[in-house]
């Protein structure tokens, strides 16, 4: 079957349907720019999914698909540790199989980067700042009969 390219287009056809129909390979084109069809893995307590093909190689094999609540402002400090290690082969068994995984009273919860937004954080000074933004005059108000007087004398 291989004559003209069908079984390439067969192919696709079979990723478009494991990806969840048209509309849903459409979705996933537009939030991750590529179609991928996997076994899924396990989800966080984030609302992220993690996926595995173990027919593509080392590197490419694992991947995540972010929650949709953040749309196509998605980054990789939005990934916790414990999926962090089985994204990049540190680990192969996910975090809900592995049990020799300690689970402290202590551990903070995961946090992600908020640079550039606006929670981002900002240090407190004191000191007043040697470099100022320029700030244009204001340009006093003209009045109403200045501008018809003007308009008379045309």
């Amino acid at each position: 079957m291989s004559y003209f390219g069908i079984d390439r287009f067969f192919d696709f056809l079979k990723t478009v349907k494991a990806t969840g129909g048209v509309r849903s390979a459409l979705y996933k084109l537009y939030r991750m720019d590529s179609l991928r069809p996997g076994v899924l893995v396990g989800c966080d307590k984030y609302g992220n999914k993690y996926y595995e093909n173990r027919h593509y190689f080392l590197g490419r094999d694992r991947w995540i698909e972010y929650a949709p609540h953040y749309a196509l402002e998605y980054d990789g400090s939005q990934v916790p540790a414990e999926w962090f290690g089985w994204l990049h082969h540190r680990t192969d068994l996910p975090p809900e199989k592995d049990c020799s995984r300690p689970k402290y009273k202590w551990m903070s919860d995961h946090t992600e980067n908020l640079s550039g937004t606006p929670g981002q954080y900002m240090p407190y000074s004191t000191t007043t700042p040697k470099i100022h933004a320029w700030v244009p005059p204001k340009a006093p108000p003209q009045d109403e009969d200045d501008e018809n007087k003007k308009k008379e004398c045309k």
